[in-house]
């Protein structure tokens, strides 16, 4: 049986109810996320045995922190605690034409400040099979980014397959170090990359490009940079998100493995529920497919735009989609009618 491990940051969310602004606020709805924690969550929901890997501060907002993970059906046995505090974020949720916003509360946050070898990844990742992490991780803090590669060497010494969803986030990246001189020693171990083509190339210092995703052609040639950088990949993808407003996106995904493009088609998500976590979710579903079924690579990106459309639908960061809501995505049923 696969087994799974994340490692990132998991924070307090505090979002505007109702679609109000900011300085319209007078509460705020708490709940818990975050990008590598949220692909834990999704496949704990669709049965694989995942853990969640991270430092949260001794105190009762890190125990309440603990408690969602458990909630969640996440393994939380190599837990650790110190650092002063829980990284937050605020969310302003948008609708029609005003795209949501978030505000970062999250410096010298509990695992911003982790020390280095803080865990012990050979013992980790002992019967593990796979390893996710997010340039987020690495765009918190020089340490995190640290830790994060200790964990990478760990696990491509230990042959498990290692995933990585880009993630780039301009307002984290604040140490004074970019994402060219961090990103591509970690990317080299990759075996699944997710993210935009543009992207990879800003991580890995290429030059920047505008790619026609309908180009299969000249997607074969961007992508194949992408391999000719990562000696260990095996698959790359990418979500695809035509934003026609904040309540109405389209959603497709395209899939290389090195040698042909596999596209999933665009579907239309109107109205949405909740923006933030759709990426994670792709991600989630990206893994739980190659895991289940690696030799069907068109299921593989069908499955993953189908999460990505359904976590439209859901409130807060995790995907709770069930297995079966997202085989009816996949097999174009899309009516949404009552299950009685």
């Amino acid at each position: 049986m696969s087994k799974v491990v994340t490692f990132g940051e998991i924070m307090l969310r505090l979002s505007t109810e109702k679609y109000l602004r900011f300085s319209q606020s007078k509460n705020f709805s708490a709940t818990y996320g975050g990008g590598e924690f949220n692909v834990a969550v999704s496949l704990a929901n669709y049965g694989i045995d995942a853990e969640f890997v991270t430092r949260l501060p001794e105190n009762e907002i890190g125990e309440c922190a603990l408690k969602e993970m458990r909630k969640m059906k996440v393994n939380t046995n190599n837990v650790i605690f110190g650092g002063d505090r829980l990284g937050i974020y605020f969310l302003e949720t948008g609708s029609g034409y005003r795209g949501s916003n978030v505000v970062y509360d999250r410096a010298n946050s509990a695992i911003a400040s982790i020390e280095k070898g803080a865990f012990d990844w050979e013992k980790i990742f002992e019967g593990k099979t796979w390893f996710h992490f997010s340039g987020i991780t690495a765009a918190i803090s020089e340490n995190a980014a640290e830790e994060c590669l200790i964990a990478i060497k760990t696990a491509h010494k230990l042959g498990l397959t290692i995933s990585c969803d880009l993630n780039y986030r301009s307002k984290l990246w604040k140490y004074g170090k970019e994402p060219k001189e961090v990103m591509p020693e970690m990317l080299s171990y990759c075996n699944v990359i997710l993210g935009d083509i543009d992207t990879a190339n800003f991580m890995l210092g290429l030059e920047k490009v505008d790619p026609d995703y309908t180009d299969e052609v000249a997607l074969k040639g961007f992508y194949s940079k992408l391999f000719e950088k990562c000696p260990n990949l095996k698959i790359a993808a990418t979500t695809l998100r035509y934003s026609v407003s904040a309540s109405h996106q389209r959603i497709g995904g395209v899939l290389y493995d090195g040698n042909s493009i596999y596209q999933a088609a665009v579907k239309e998500v109107t109205p949405v529920v909740d923006r933030v976590g759709t990426g994670d979710a792709f991600m989630g579903g990206l893994v739980y497919s190659l895991m289940t079924t690696p030799e069907n690579l068109q299921r593989n990106i069908d499955f993953a735009v189908a999460t990505c459309c359904l976590k439209h639908t859901i409130s807060g960061d995790y995907n709770l989609a069930t297995l079966q809501e997202i085989e009816n995505i996949v097999n174009g049923d899309s009516s949404g009618k009552v299950s009685r």
